[in-house]
């Protein structure tokens, strides 16, 4: 679980018990810790903010903890009239939307786009079917704050990314990373302003926090839903596992002295050793 702000790593947060530390050789830290009625063990970051910081960390967190699915929650300013403050909107892709050339003829837009996950998408859906504040739509990802509607990234929007329902800083980085390590990814953002004008005097209002908690129960009710991916819950918090050293490991779910390859078919004899034997 990865945020950019610290409310939105506290309104995660508070889902979570047993919650236990962990550090990256190179100072980057988690939070560990159990979501309960769930087999999840759920590792919980904060990056910082904007697009090429969340990428670099991304891929650090996907070798340093392996995990099962990834999820970016947090807070994002809404480009929909028919979506409200507090709402919440779960990426079913996500735009970079400052690719493109200069020319004496304009600016030419070069879209990229990641598609959300199917399975976690599939997830989101059946669990927040019932939801009227739940919206699954396009999101946009750039490198500013959008505080103005009448400017030229508002306009820019409107005319490329016209099904975007939200606009936010860091999602672009994350799924990016996670689809190249080959892994799932799911951005989960609550609305706490209308990137306008207004902006300051709603957050001065209270609506980011609210909005992050919203986003918070929004991806909690998402993993009650969501089955491990062949049948375990990821590394980042197993059992009895103090080390953060990077390095490969053995295919298949594992733990202490026990390999377990079940559903796996193999052709010829293989030797089972513990990671550091020779």
């Amino acid at each position: 679980m990865l945020t950019a702000l610290s409310l939105e790593y506290t309104a995660v947060r508070g889902h979570l018990t047993d919650i236990h530390k962990r550090e990256h050789p190179r100072g980057t830290r988690a939070e560990v810790g159990t979501l309960a009625g769930t087999p999840w063990s759920v590792a919980l970051v904060q990056m910082g903010e904007g697009n090429l910081t969340a990428a670099a960390l991304t891929e650090r967190v996907m070798t340093w903890l392996e995990p099962d699915a990834v999820f970016f929650v947090g807070v994002a300013g809404g480009l929909k009239d028919d979506i409200a403050l507090g709402d919440v909107v779960v990426a079913t892709k996500v735009y970079a939307v400052h690719g493109g050339k200069e020319t004496p003829d304009g600016f030419h837009v070069r879209p990229e786009a990641w598609r959300a996950s199917h399975r976690l998408r599939a997830a989101a859906q059946d669990a927040l079917r019932d939801d009227p504040r739940a919206h699954l739509k396009p999101i946009a990802a750039g490198d500013v704050v959008l505080a103005a509607s009448e400017s030229a990234l508002a306009e820019h929007l409107k005319k490329y990314y016209n099904d975007a329902a939200a606009i936010e800083m860091e999602g672009a980085g994350v799924v990016s990373a996670v689809d190249l390590a080959g892994g799932d990814a799911l951005v989960i953002r609550g609305i706490s302003d209308r990137a306008d004008g207004d902006k300051s005097r709603v957050d001065g209002a209270g609506w980011q926090p609210r909005a992050a908690a919203s986003a918070a129960s929004a991806v909690v009710a998402v993993l009650r839903e969501l089955r491990p991916f062949g049948g375990r819950a990821g590394s980042a918090g197993r059992e009895g596992d103090d080390s953060d050293q990077e390095g490969p490991h053995s295919a298949g779910t594992y733990g202490g002295d026990h390999l377990d390859f079940r559903g796996s078919t193999f052709n010829g004899p293989f030797t089972a050793k513990k990671w550091g034997e020779r």
